[in-house]
């Protein structure tokens, strides 16, 4: 596994915990210090407010998962994959794309999202 997929992985884990703790500590870990989110739905700085982001993700779409879609493109320091968002073992009605770009560190500093199917 490529660090890229590694960690659009950890990415689609922190969008998935529902436990309001684990959430602010995998935001915490993945996310650098004054980092943004933003989609076309909202526009979010920093570790609080991009993990509040997360958890009205969850709160819309209760039992519904995120699912990476296909392969990790990434190179220098950025990258981008596709995902899905639906019930669990369900088909998905919607999906969208993230293209990220990380620190030195790797952790990440600007994200950008995009929805292909909503």
């Amino acid at each position: 596994m490529s660090d890229f997929e590694h960690l659009a992985a950890q990415y689609i884990s922190a969008w998935n915990e529902t436990d309001a703790a684990k959430r602010d500590a995998a935001v915490a870990e993945l996310w650098a210090d004054g980092a943004t989110y933003t989609d076309p739905l909202v526009s979010a700085v920093g570790h609080d407010e991009i993990a509040a982001t997360i958890g009205a993700v969850q709160a819309q779409f209760a039992g519904f998962e995120f699912r990476l879609l296909g392969p990790v493109d990434g190179h220098h320091n950025q990258a981008r994959f596709q995902w899905e968002l639906g019930p669990a073992g369900g088909d998905a009605p919607i999906i969208g794309f993230d293209v990220v770009e990380l620190d030195a560190q790797g952790r990440l500093t600007r994200v950008l999202g995009f929805l292909d199917k909503v």
